[in-house]
């Protein structure tokens, strides 16, 4: 595929504002109790992971793995990445870089069915 990396994502201008939900009216709306009601669970800590995609390989194929080898994952490039709060899928959002660090924005905030 000829295709230059930027005919694959598409820019800024073309993509349209994220919305984002406002965390201190939720908590509140939700569980009766504003953020100041929040402190006693701070400090506790919890697992975060940003999941890019995903692949499956035999064992014996993944000690072959070095340094510069290519592993196609299950996503596309531009598509949101999974947020996950202890195992548990919770926002999906975008890659960004800034300050030559990865990170990730918050773009939609996934809601379990209760």
């Amino acid at each position: 595929m000829d295709t230059e990396p930027h005919d694959i994502i598409p820019s800024a201008e073309e993509q349209p504002a994220p919305v984002f939900e406002d965390f201190d009216s939720l908590a509140g709306a939700e569980h009766g109790v504003g953020t100041e009601g929040l402190e006693a669970v701070h400090d506790v800590p919890v697992k975060v992971q940003a999941v890019l995609g995903r692949a499956r390989m035999p064992v014996g194929d993944l000690l072959h793995l070095t340094a510069g080898t290519v592993v196609e994952l299950d996503r596309r490039v531009g598509e949101p990445v999974d947020i996950f709060v202890n195992d548990r899928l919770i926002a999906r959002g975008e890659v960004v870089l800034i300050d030559n660090a990865l990170g990730v924005t918050l773009t939609e905030i996934v809601r379990a069915d209760r």
